[in-house]
């Protein structure tokens, strides 16, 4: 069931949710497959279509691919290979809200882990772009209906650091497909979720040419 929100709310409203995901709720796979079935609606590339998408809702998936999430976090690699600029370290939230999901990813109602065919490992920029902006967009899509649902999910790439290991978990032909990130899915606790904190406009935008540090 939809909640009413405009199109300008959903847009302006729909976070990375990490704290208020509602782990003791179920989530109906008819509700993730009605956000799916709009997700894919998102431009892709030739529109192949050639993405593929696995829904994890068996607990004990569930909690093996949980357990890799995690260890990344425990090993340090998470910090080695995304560090965090020193303008995003400005209060503690960041972390606590990460903090948040690591404690519990283990434990989420679904996952959704997209898919991307071939490898991107040696390809150009421009054959890697065609490769993520045939699948970011309707990942963020797919974002969007959960928000309209009243349910959630975070953005993370820190499981590709465990990519071959979540592959033979789920039985993926690692040297076919990519996985785009892992997205846990659970409905929020509240929606009352407001616009995030961005930099102003005036700081980012340049017409007609490049300006800026």
């Amino acid at each position: 069931m939809q909640l009413g929100f405009s199109v300008d709310e959903v847009l302006s409203t729909t976070r990375s949710v990490r704290k208020r995901l509602d782990i003791s709720k179920p989530v109906p796979r008819a509700v993730i497959e009605e956000c799916l079935a709009l997700a894919v609606q998102a431009p892709n590339g030739g529109n192949r279509n050639s993405w593929r998408w696995i829904i994890v809702d068996d607990p004990e998936k569930i909690a093996l691919i949980g357990a890799q999430y995690k260890a990344v976090f425990a090993s340090g690699e998470s910090r080695a290979h995304q560090p965090i600029p020193a303008s995003v370290q400005r209060t503690d939230r960041v972390m606590e809200s990460v903090q948040a999901l690591i404690d519990k990813i283990e434990r989420m109602p679904a996952l959704l882990i997209p898919l991307m065919p071939g490898r991107a490992e040696g390809k150009s920029a421009m054959e890697q772009a065609v490769m993520w902006g045939s699948i970011v967009p309707a990942v963020w899509s797919f974002f969007l209906a959960l928000r309209a649902r009243g349910l959630g999910s975070a953005w993370t790439t820190v499981s590709l650091a465990r990519e071959r290991e979540i592959a033979e978990i789920l039985d993926i032909p690692f040297e076919q497909y990519t996985q785009a990130g892992l997205f846990p899915i659970a409905y929020t606790i509240g929606t009352d979720f407001k616009p995030g904190w961005r930099a102003p406009l005036a700081e980012v935008l340049s017409y007609n040419g490049f300006a800026g540090k």
